[in-house]
């Protein structure tokens, strides 16, 4: 078939990422000895500045890795946790009954620093100078300012103008909204990022000793200390349409790292696919897996009608459970042992009829009647998506809409020695929260996902990972790591790589013939970003699947909304051929992903 650009073939290694000039920094990271781990440290910091829109230094990022010395697959987890004031008490006194989508309010702990660090100097082979070095000279130098992110800054321009000064004063340089393809520069960040460098290196000791000074530069030292007095004295706007100062301190930074967690994984013919625990998505991705197992999907078409009504009534259905079940399990008990079994899949598998069901259903797990009901009350229904305030929300799919919400990045690295990463950083945009000003970022939002109602596994908690979209995937083929593969998207992540997946998988389509195919993703249960609505039986479908389709998708009771082609998703991907062969793809959607290899 027809693809709007060749799926890479190559040996020596292979980069794909949401932005070319980021694949081409790690690719530069290979090409100079490194492996793909250090390759997926340079592109993960240049994106935070070339894609400020989508992912900023004090975001979070899960990492999916197989290390070809070791022999594991592991998860990374850079999640940060709230703080160690965010009490429902303390959001209730405040009148509250969401965690506001932006300000200083729903910060964690930033966690994407300490995860690149400990990734760099656990199972990377370059210096912190060497992988931060293309970072630093894109924000001290310029970069081509991509056209939405200049759309960004000049839609929040006048907001930023009258409540949040110090983002002002970073995107919006000599009062004036940056021109799009010109160059622009973040000369504090770049400060920032030589400062951490210039004192790690300063305190002498090996390539390790230094990745290490550099997170205390960022935890504990001069970042840590702009960060808690920013909270302590700054009253920024946020979606509640009040000014709020924020909880995060030096202190709960200080007490939290990023940690490494053995994967959760699925068998599904032939494949095992391995996926963050359920402090992330990652398992509804699993629990569709199981559902539709034993189901036909190998006759149907790719991109036609029953696939779509098909996957979307499993999606429905793993979606509801992850708002029954799915939290933080250092809090909280997931039953996940139950919903990848084989029975109850066949009891959920039981509720896929030829028509789309209108109703959130998710599963009885003995034991957990009462977190069931309390879930199902805190459902919040709308006939439109989204809220309309600044910077709430992570959607891949705003310009679509007339939202302005924040979004996410994707890399994926194969090098010729067999290792792989799937990494997907986001949090902390340019929309978020006022920049701090001494170090030239806003803080993240990622709070927001917290419910301020008890007994919910996502109720608000202090030192609680929230339950967050972003869930970067590994897949191994018989026994033997095979693709790495994620895209940004909220709550679609795990739907658009559903349909990639299983395109390659039943359908034999190449990478980028599998991502070039119309996509699709269902809109039916609560979002997981303010305000939390669901639209009942929405299925967003891209318009180039056709008319024939999309009329036989409404037929069966669908409530459909056409967006133009070439619009939904991000994807990106990259498999390794038993023979050494390295393969990668990238969407051509909104034209700034680009895979490298050679």
């Amino acid at each position: 078939m027809f693809t709007t650009r060749p799926e890479i073939l190559g040996t020596f290694g292979v980069v794909t990422s949401t932005h070319w000039l980021a694949s081409a920094a790690g690719m530069a990271m290979l090409e100079r000895g490194g492996n793909a781990f250090d390759a997926a440290v340079a592109a993960g910091f240049v994106l935070q500045v070339v894609e400020p829109h989508l992912v900023g230094p004090s975001g979070e990022v899960p990492i999916i890795l197989h290390s070809a010395r070791s022999g594991k697959t592991e998860v990374l987890c850079g999640q940060g946790v709230t703080p160690e004031a965010a009490t429902l008490d303390a959001y209730k006194a405040l009148g509250l009954d969401l965690v506001p989508g932006s300000g200083l309010l729903a910060t964690v702990v930033p966690g994407a620093f300490d995860a690149w660090m400990l990734l760099l100097r656990d199972h990377g082979s370059m210096k912190l100078r060497d992988v931060m070095e293309p970072a630093i000279h894109y924000a001290r130098h310029g970069h081509p300012l991509l056209p939405r992110v200049a759309n960004t800054i000049k839609d929040n321009a006048e907001f930023f103008a009258k409540e949040w000064p110090t983002s002002s004063a970073t995107w919006l340089p000599g009062g004036k909204a940056p021109e799009a393809k010109k160059l622009f520069c973040n000369p504090v960040l770049a400060d920032t990022y030589q400062r951490i460098v210039d004192e790690a290196e300063a305190a002498g000791g090996n390539r390790e000793a230094a990745i290490d000074k550099a997170r205390d530069a960022f935890y504990r030292g001069f970042v840590a200390e702009a960060i808690d007095r920013f909270c302590r004295e700054t009253e920024a706007m946020d979606t509640s349409g009040r000014r709020h100062k924020g909880l995060l301190t030096g202190d709960d930074m200080a007490r939290w790292s990023a940690t490494y967690e053995t994967p959760l994984t699925y068998d599904y013919h032939g494949w095992r696919v391995a996926k963050t625990g359920p402090w992330g998505q990652g398992p509804v991705f699993l629990q569709t897996l199981a559902l539709l197992k034993e189901l036909d999907v190998a006759a149907m078409k790719p991109d036609g009608a029953d696939l779509i009504h098909t996957v979307t009534e499993a999606m429905k259905l793993a979606f509801a459970d992850r708002e029954v079940y799915y939290g933080d399990p250092n809090f909280i008990d997931v039953p996940l042992e139950t919903l990848l079994s084989d029975a109850y899949a066949a009891q959920r598998r039981a509720l896929i009829g030829v028509n789309a069901s209108l109703e959130l259903r998710p599963g009885t797990v003995p034991g957990f009647e009462a977190q069931l009901k309390t879930a199902m009350s805190q459902v919040r229904y709308t006939g439109a998506s989204g809220n309309a305030a600044p910077g709430a929300g992570e959607p891949t799919m705003a310009h679509l809409r007339t939202e302005k919400r924040g979004d996410t990045v994707h890399i994926d690295v194969i090098d010729r020695w067999g290792n792989m990463i799937s990494a997907t950083p986001s949090g902390g945009w340019l929309q978020s929260s006022p920049v701090v000003p001494e170090l030239g970022f806003a803080l993240n939002t990622r709070a927001q996902m917290f419910w301020l109602e008890p007994g919910l596994p996502t109720s608000m908690a202090p030192r609680k990972r929230p339950r967050t979209t972003l869930t970067p995937s590994l897949a191994l083929f018989e026994g033997k790591p095979r693709m790495v593969f994620g895209t940004p998207g909220g709550d679609q992540q795990d739907q658009w790589q559903l349909a990639l997946f299983l395109r390659r998988v039943h359908h034999g389509l190449n990478l980028q013939e599998g991502i070039d195919l119309p996509l699709f993703h269902t809109m039916h249960f609560p979002s997981s970003f303010y305000p939390r609505e669901a639209v009942p039986g929405r299925l967003v479908v891209e318009e180039s699947f056709g008319h024939e389709t999309i009329e036989t998708l409404k037929a069966r009771g669908h409530d459909v909304e056409i967006v133009p082609q070439w619009s939904v998703g991000r994807l990106t991907a990259a498999e390794r051929e038993p023979d050494g062969i390295l393969r990668a793809a990238a969407t051509p959607r909104l034209m700034q992903a680009y895979a490298i290899g050679r």
